[in-house]
């Protein structure tokens, strides 16, 4: 069943309290890879394995995200400041003891590339809190692929 979360700004992305932090360079400049990220939304199905449905929604301020499993966000953008940041929040979601989300795409210029880190913020039940943490080297690795396969998908 899908609940409200608790709106949030993205200063929650520095002060939330769970928060992990990823981080990996691409071959493709930041300006690529940061329309990849906001402009490309429906394009998120094809580098992010986990997403099987993204689409923009009310003019590209918001949008709705479907994970493998069935978990589901309904998001509204925080920040868009091409080439370097794009950060939204959870607004609406079906994960279970979630009370306030946010992401952070931040990316910064790596030789000709692009240095690209992904922070998850979150708060909730204790037991969601918990689940995070414990799924951090799976959502480090999803992170990897899903890089891995943005940056193919760039340079193609």
């Amino acid at each position: 069943m899908a609940h409200r979360l608790r709106p949030v700004g993205h200063e929650f992305v520095r002060a939330a309290p769970v928060r992990l932090v990823f981080g990996r360079e691409t071959a493709a400049a930041p300006e690529r890879v940061y329309r990849a990220l906001a402009e490309d939304v429906t394009g998120w199905t094809e580098w992010f394995g986990a997403v099987t449905l993204s689409r923009p929604l009310d003019g590209g301020a918001g949008r709705e995200i479907r994970l493998r499993g069935g978990t589901r966000f309904r998001e509204t953008v925080l920040v868009a400041e091409e080439p370097g940041v794009y950060a939204y929040r959870v607004d609406v979601t079906n994960a279970p003891g979630a009370r306030a989300m946010a992401e952070e795409w931040r990316l910064a210029p790596a030789g000709t590339g692009t240095r690209v880190r992904w922070t998850f913020a979150a708060d909730g039940t204790a037991p969601f809190r918990l689940a995070p943490r414990a799924a951090r080297p799976g959502l480090d690795r999803a992170f990897r692929s899903a890089v891995t396969s943005l940056d193919r998908r760039l340079a193609g």
